[in-house]
Protein backbone atom coordinates (compact mmCIF):
# COMPACT_ATOMS: atom_id res chain seq x y z
CA UNK A 1 0.00 0.00 0.00
CA UNK A 2 1.08 3.55 -1.18
CA UNK A 3 1.87 5.87 1.64
CA UNK A 4 0.36 9.37 1.48
CA UNK A 5 1.95 12.15 -0.58
CA UNK A 6 1.33 14.76 2.44
CA UNK A 7 3.59 12.18 4.61
CA UNK A 8 5.94 12.01 2.02
CA UNK A 9 6.93 15.85 1.60
CA UNK A 10 6.72 16.28 5.10
CA UNK A 11 9.47 13.80 5.52
CA UNK A 12 11.86 14.69 2.73
CA UNK A 13 11.49 18.47 3.08
CA UNK A 14 9.99 19.46 6.21
CA UNK A 15 12.35 16.93 8.94
CA UNK A 16 15.85 17.12 9.27
CA UNK A 17 16.39 13.22 8.92
CA UNK A 18 14.25 13.49 5.74
CA UNK A 19 16.59 16.22 3.83
CA UNK A 20 19.23 14.20 4.98
CA UNK A 21 18.21 11.10 3.35
CA UNK A 22 17.06 12.94 -0.03
CA UNK A 23 20.89 14.48 -0.20
CA UNK A 24 22.34 11.16 0.41
CA UNK A 25 20.35 9.29 -2.32
CA UNK A 26 20.39 11.54 -4.84
CA UNK A 27 24.01 12.41 -4.90
CA UNK A 28 24.68 8.83 -5.53
CA UNK A 29 22.36 9.09 -8.42
CA UNK A 30 24.22 11.65 -9.66
CA UNK A 31 27.16 10.22 -9.37
CA UNK A 32 25.80 6.89 -11.59
CA UNK A 33 24.07 9.54 -14.10
CA UNK A 34 26.14 12.76 -14.33
CA UNK A 35 24.53 13.99 -17.42
CA UNK A 36 20.92 13.52 -19.22
CA UNK A 37 21.34 16.32 -21.78
CA UNK A 38 18.41 16.16 -24.20
CA UNK A 39 17.21 13.18 -22.71
CA UNK A 40 13.74 12.58 -21.01
CA UNK A 41 13.98 11.92 -17.15
CA UNK A 42 11.44 10.04 -15.51
CA UNK A 43 10.71 9.16 -11.87
CA UNK A 44 7.61 7.24 -10.10
CA UNK A 45 6.62 6.96 -6.83
CA UNK A 46 7.91 9.90 -4.42
CA UNK A 47 11.16 10.35 -6.56
CA UNK A 48 10.68 13.82 -7.29
CA UNK A 49 13.65 14.33 -4.60
CA UNK A 50 15.92 12.94 -7.11
CA UNK A 51 14.91 14.23 -9.99
CA UNK A 52 15.86 18.24 -9.31
CA UNK A 53 19.30 17.69 -10.65
CA UNK A 54 18.04 16.64 -14.36
CA UNK A 55 15.81 19.99 -14.91
CA UNK A 56 18.14 22.15 -15.99
CA UNK A 57 19.58 19.68 -18.82
CA UNK A 58 17.12 17.46 -19.72
CA UNK A 59 14.96 17.79 -22.61
CA UNK A 60 11.90 16.79 -20.25
CA UNK A 61 11.34 15.21 -16.80
CA UNK A 62 8.00 13.94 -15.90
CA UNK A 63 7.26 12.78 -12.17
CA UNK A 64 4.25 9.86 -12.21
CA UNK A 65 2.89 9.74 -9.06
CA UNK A 66 0.65 6.80 -8.50
CA UNK A 67 -3.18 7.27 -7.74
CA UNK A 68 -3.35 5.96 -4.25
CA UNK A 69 -0.47 7.99 -3.02
CA UNK A 70 -2.26 11.03 -4.16
CA UNK A 71 -0.43 13.88 -6.38
CA UNK A 72 1.35 17.03 -5.08
CA UNK A 73 2.34 20.16 -7.67
CA UNK A 74 6.17 19.94 -8.59
CA UNK A 75 8.47 21.67 -8.73
CA UNK A 76 7.08 24.54 -6.49
CA UNK A 77 9.65 27.00 -8.44
CA UNK A 78 8.74 26.15 -11.73
CA UNK A 79 6.33 25.04 -14.32
CA UNK A 80 4.25 21.58 -12.88
CA UNK A 81 5.91 18.48 -14.39
CA UNK A 82 3.57 15.92 -12.07
CA UNK A 83 0.63 13.77 -12.94
CA UNK A 84 -1.51 11.56 -11.46
CA UNK A 85 -1.49 7.55 -12.97
CA UNK A 86 -2.28 4.23 -12.25
CA UNK A 87 0.40 2.11 -11.38
CA UNK A 88 0.71 -0.36 -13.84
CA UNK A 89 -0.79 2.00 -17.10
CA UNK A 90 1.70 5.11 -17.11
CA UNK A 91 0.56 8.07 -19.68
CA UNK A 92 3.90 8.05 -21.47
CA UNK A 93 4.34 6.43 -25.52
CA UNK A 94 6.71 3.24 -25.54
CA UNK A 95 10.40 3.68 -25.61
CA UNK A 96 10.06 7.08 -24.62
CA UNK A 97 11.92 7.72 -21.78
CA UNK A 98 16.06 7.59 -20.92
CA UNK A 99 16.26 7.36 -17.78
CA UNK A 100 13.92 6.31 -15.22
CA UNK A 101 14.29 6.54 -11.33
CA UNK A 102 11.56 4.43 -9.14
CA UNK A 103 11.61 5.36 -5.49
CA UNK A 104 8.76 4.67 -2.82
CA UNK A 105 7.19 2.70 -5.94
CA UNK A 106 7.91 -1.06 -6.72
CA UNK A 107 7.81 -1.73 -2.52
CA UNK A 108 4.29 -0.32 -2.29
CA UNK A 109 2.73 -1.52 -5.03
CA UNK A 110 0.27 -4.25 -5.47
CA UNK A 111 1.04 -5.59 -8.42
CA UNK A 112 5.19 -5.21 -8.88
CA UNK A 113 5.53 -7.42 -11.44
CA UNK A 114 3.30 -5.68 -13.75
CA UNK A 115 4.40 -2.54 -12.64
CA UNK A 116 8.10 -3.63 -13.34
CA UNK A 117 6.56 -4.70 -17.17
CA UNK A 118 5.33 -0.75 -17.42
CA UNK A 119 8.96 0.40 -16.66
CA UNK A 120 10.32 -2.25 -19.39
CA UNK A 121 8.06 -0.69 -22.04
CA UNK A 122 8.67 2.96 -21.28
CA UNK A 123 11.92 2.52 -21.75
CA UNK A 124 13.75 3.28 -24.90
CA UNK A 125 16.52 1.14 -26.56
CA UNK A 126 19.84 2.16 -24.54
CA UNK A 127 17.26 3.51 -21.36
CA UNK A 128 18.43 3.28 -17.79
CA UNK A 129 16.73 2.91 -15.17
CA UNK A 130 17.40 3.05 -11.24
CA UNK A 131 15.39 1.27 -8.19
CA UNK A 132 15.37 2.34 -4.85
CA UNK A 133 14.32 0.27 -2.31
CA UNK A 134 14.66 -0.59 1.08
CA UNK A 135 17.70 -2.86 1.92
CA UNK A 136 16.09 -5.99 4.38
CA UNK A 137 19.08 -6.27 6.68
CA UNK A 138 19.13 -2.18 7.01
CA UNK A 139 18.12 0.19 10.03
CA UNK A 140 15.80 2.06 7.68
CA UNK A 141 13.93 -1.03 6.96
CA UNK A 142 12.54 -1.36 10.94
CA UNK A 143 11.51 2.31 11.64
CA UNK A 144 8.55 3.44 11.35
CA UNK A 145 9.47 7.32 11.29
CA UNK A 146 10.82 6.98 7.68
CA UNK A 147 9.19 5.82 4.48
CA UNK A 148 12.15 3.43 4.34
CA UNK A 149 9.88 1.64 6.92
CA UNK A 150 6.80 0.87 5.21
CA UNK A 151 6.05 -1.46 1.88
CA UNK A 152 8.26 -4.65 1.55
CA UNK A 153 11.61 -4.78 2.11
CA UNK A 154 14.23 -6.31 -0.41
CA UNK A 155 17.67 -8.46 -0.55
CA UNK A 156 19.45 -7.51 -3.13
CA UNK A 157 18.90 -11.19 -4.79
CA UNK A 158 14.95 -11.04 -4.49
CA UNK A 159 15.19 -7.48 -6.02
CA UNK A 160 17.76 -8.64 -9.27
CA UNK A 161 15.73 -11.62 -9.62
CA UNK A 162 12.52 -9.68 -10.49
CA UNK A 163 14.28 -7.20 -12.24
CA UNK A 164 15.54 -9.80 -14.69
CA UNK A 165 12.36 -11.59 -14.70
CA UNK A 166 10.48 -8.75 -16.98
CA UNK A 167 14.08 -8.57 -18.87
CA UNK A 168 15.47 -5.50 -16.97
CA UNK A 169 19.43 -6.77 -16.11
CA UNK A 170 21.31 -5.12 -13.45
CA UNK A 171 24.59 -3.23 -14.52
CA UNK A 172 25.49 -1.39 -11.15
CA UNK A 173 24.53 -2.15 -7.44
CA UNK A 174 25.03 -0.16 -4.28
CA UNK A 175 23.52 0.53 -0.80
CA UNK A 176 23.63 3.78 1.23
CA UNK A 177 21.94 5.75 3.78
CA UNK A 178 24.57 4.28 6.44
CA UNK A 179 23.50 6.42 8.44
CA UNK A 180 20.82 5.39 11.59
CA UNK A 181 17.71 6.57 10.97
CA UNK A 182 17.19 9.17 13.83
CA UNK A 183 17.13 12.84 14.20
CA UNK A 184 18.88 12.83 16.97
CA UNK A 185 21.39 15.52 16.55
CA UNK A 186 24.53 13.27 17.39
CA UNK A 187 23.41 11.27 14.38
CA UNK A 188 23.21 13.77 12.36
CA UNK A 189 26.59 15.28 13.22
CA UNK A 190 27.88 11.43 12.26
CA UNK A 191 26.01 11.20 9.12
CA UNK A 192 28.70 12.41 6.65
CA UNK A 193 31.86 10.38 7.87
CA UNK A 194 29.21 6.87 8.19
CA UNK A 195 28.43 7.91 5.00
CA UNK A 196 31.96 7.96 3.52
CA UNK A 197 32.55 4.83 5.69
CA UNK A 198 29.72 2.68 4.76
CA UNK A 199 30.88 3.62 0.84
CA UNK A 200 34.84 2.19 1.56
CA UNK A 201 33.92 -0.36 3.71
CA UNK A 202 30.63 -1.96 2.87
CA UNK A 203 30.86 -4.51 5.55
CA UNK A 204 30.87 -1.60 8.27
CA UNK A 205 26.89 -1.62 8.38
CA UNK A 206 24.04 -2.79 6.10
CA UNK A 207 22.90 0.62 4.27
CA UNK A 208 19.50 1.26 4.66
CA UNK A 209 18.58 0.87 1.12
CA UNK A 210 19.50 -0.26 -2.07
CA UNK A 211 20.11 1.12 -5.25
CA UNK A 212 20.32 -1.03 -8.44
CA UNK A 213 20.45 0.24 -11.80
CA UNK A 214 19.49 -1.69 -14.95
CA UNK A 215 19.14 -1.53 -18.09
CA UNK A 216 16.46 -3.19 -21.09
CA UNK A 217 17.36 -6.46 -22.33
CA UNK A 218 15.27 -6.98 -25.90
CA UNK A 219 13.30 -9.11 -26.65
CA UNK A 220 11.72 -9.26 -23.30
CA UNK A 221 11.98 -12.84 -21.82
CA UNK A 222 8.88 -14.68 -21.48
CA UNK A 223 6.92 -15.63 -18.01
CA UNK A 224 4.93 -18.77 -17.20
CA UNK A 225 1.12 -17.52 -16.82
CA UNK A 226 -1.46 -15.79 -19.48
CA UNK A 227 0.95 -16.85 -22.90
CA UNK A 228 0.65 -20.44 -21.86
CA UNK A 229 -3.26 -20.22 -20.77
CA UNK A 230 -3.68 -18.70 -24.47
CA UNK A 231 -1.86 -21.83 -26.10
CA UNK A 232 -5.27 -23.69 -24.90
CA UNK A 233 -8.19 -21.09 -26.00
CA UNK A 234 -11.65 -22.22 -24.88
CA UNK A 235 -13.25 -24.10 -26.94
CA UNK A 236 -17.08 -22.03 -26.16
CA UNK A 237 -18.32 -22.23 -29.75
CA UNK A 238 -17.61 -25.59 -30.69
CA UNK A 239 -20.52 -27.34 -31.87
CA UNK A 240 -22.45 -24.22 -32.90
CA UNK A 241 -23.16 -23.94 -36.51
CA UNK A 242 -22.33 -21.39 -39.03
CA UNK A 243 -24.99 -18.66 -40.17
CA UNK A 244 -27.96 -20.23 -42.27
CA UNK A 245 -27.75 -18.68 -45.99
CA UNK A 246 -31.26 -18.97 -47.69
CA UNK A 247 -31.00 -19.37 -51.43
CA UNK A 248 -32.30 -16.65 -53.64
Amino acid sequence: MHLDVHDLREFYYRSPLGRAAQKVVRDELVRLWPEAKAQTVAGFGFAVPLLRPFLGEARRVIALMPGPQGVMPWPADGPNVSVLCEDTLWPLASGSVDKLVLMHGLETSDHPMTLLDECWRVLGPGGRAVFVVPNRTGLWSRSDATPFGFGRPYSLGQLEKQLRDVGLIPTKTLSTLYQPPSSRKIWRRLAKPLEGAGRHIPMFAAGGVLMVEVTKQIPQPKRPGLAQAVKRPLRVLEGMGGPVVKPV
